[in-house]
């Protein structure tokens, strides 16, 4: 067996999923109950919490050494808030759009970080009824960060068109596969992070925000990509929630994977080319409307190529690392996933086949729901 490098970093993960909460019967939005809440956190040790509206919870891993107790804590998060939730008659779903919820029936959580930020952000922070999901990968050395995060973004499109889960939106197909993003970009700080020359200058322009008092700390950057405000981690932000947990798992681990095979790279005194914001955003879009169905450009190629090459040269790409990190099983299901659709382009199938049957629009939406439910639970 290969000795591992000294200097390399732990490649650690960490998963943070948002959740919403629907009642089984009606199948509509329900605000997450005091008592629910409560034995959520007696029993996960505060890896659980509110969001910013009554109707979100969220949960967080540990720091996980690996993809396999990775899935292991989140599943008993899933799990337990799924129980819990269950005692209410309610069911979490983890879909970034609940298909035909009205944003102006939300009420937001009734605490001081939320009361400010809806304050702050005016009529925008009420249309946040949205859901993402966040991978941390641990890197100590901050310029690391700040360099693997140049080239990592490459491949931020890549990832969002495999998680997109949220096509309907206010009971309406938005013809797109992550309408989420469309809310999420109405706020300040959000988007591709700009190409940064070291973690000094990352840090001087923070500084700049916090002591003009227009934001607190870096939390309040919303990027993509970014260093975590609080951990010694680069913090991918783009995908969309997954319904199913072997699918967050895939998504987690490529990230893993990608972050190391950029780090072995430079230690072989090479990197990966860093394209103009103009070109990723170009491929973001394209992620954004339409998953995985069109294809991306491949720049190096400069044509659109089908998504399931991409993903297949991809996984080749970071064989090694998904070796040397223990998630190849993960890495591997990358593939099927391009090819089967993803949650977005499911969930348009559960509709149109409702829809087929004879149901109406609202019952079609209602069948979604249910999909969504049947989802979460496949994995547990």
């Amino acid at each position: 067996m290969k000795d591992r490098d000294p200097e390399e970093p732990p490649f650690t993960l960490g998963i943070e999923e948002e959740y919403l909460l629907v009642d089984r019967e009606t199948l509509e939005l329900a605000s997450a109950p005091e008592g629910l809440m409560a034995a959520c956190a007696a029993e996960l040790e505060g890896r659980v919490g509110p969001e910013f509206l009554q109707c979100q919870i969220e949960v967080g891993t540990g720091v996980c050494a690996t993809i396999a107790e990775a899935r292991e804590d989140l599943r008993r998060l899933r799990t337990s808030v799924a129980r819990h939730a269950a005692r209410y008659g309610l069911a979490p779903i983890a879909a970034s759009c609940h298909p035909f919820a009205d944003w102006k029936e939300q009420r937001h959580t009734d605490r001081e970080r939320y009361n400010t930020l809806h304050r702050d952000l005016g009529g925008v922070a009420r249309r946040m009824l949205i859901c993402g999901m966040h991978v941390h990968v641990g890197i100590p050395g901050r310029d690391m960060r700040i360099d693997l995060m140049n080239q990592l973004v490459y491949f931020l499109p890549h990832l969002l068109a495999m998680s997109t889960s949220s096509p309907f939106w206010q009971g309406e197909d938005t013809g797109l596969s992550s309408y989420r993003l469309t809310v999420f970009d109405n706020l300040p700080r959000t988007g591709l992070p700009p190409r940064l020359d070291g973690w000094s200058v990352y840090e001087r322009s923070v500084n700049a925000l916090v002591e003009m008092g227009l934001i607190e700390d870096s939390s309040k950057i919303w990027w993509d990509l970014r260093p975590s405000a609080r951990f010694p981690t680069i913090e991918s932000r783009i995908c969309d929630v997954s319904p199913r947990l072997e699918n967050t798992l895939t998504l987690a681990a490529l990230t893993q994977c990608l972050t190391r095979m950029l780090w072995r790279l430079a230690r072989a005194n090479q990197r990966w080319r860093i394209y103009d914001s103009f070109l990723i955003a170009e491929n973001r879009w394209r992620a954004q409307r339409y998953g995985t169905s069109e294809g991306l450009i491949d720049f190096g190629r400069r044509r659109v190529e089908p998504f399931d090459l991409l993903v297949r040269e991809m996984v080749g790409l970071i064989a090694e690392d998904a070796q040397a990190l223990g998630c190849i099983a993960e890495v591997e299901a990358a593939p099927a996933l391009a090819e089967r659709g993803n949650a977005a382009a499911r969930q348009r199938t559960v509709f149109r086949t409702a829809r087929e049957a004879g149901a109406g629009p609202d019952a079609a939406l209602r069948q979604v729901v249910r999909h969504l439910i049947e989802e979460f639970h496949a994995d547990l």
